[in-house]
């Protein structure tokens, strides 16, 4: 069941699927050493197997390297607005 609701200002819903459960966390773990998250969910990826993980991350409480890749992208962001 997906949610319909739009995570708040600066939050995304990140979704990480992946053949087994290990690596999923993998990468989660490294998410989480970028950005604040919650506690991840795991559910089955479907029917030929596989791990899903769901977590939110909080953009507006990010850690090295993730802030310089996000301040870069905002003045870029901004660049392509002006013109």
């Amino acid at each position: 069941m997906q949610s319909t609701e739009r995570p708040s200002d600066g939050h995304a819903e990140v979704r990480i699927v992946a053949a087994s459960p290990e690596v999923a966390r993998r990468v989660a773990e490294v998410l989480r050493r970028c950005f604040a998250a919650t506690e991840q969910r795991s559910y089955p990826a479907g029917a030929d197997g596989g791990t899903r993980l769901d977590l939110t991350v909080d953009t507006s409480r990010a850690a090295e390297p993730a802030r310089s890749w996000l301040e870069t992208s905002r003045s870029a962001e901004d660049g392509r607005g002006r013109m």
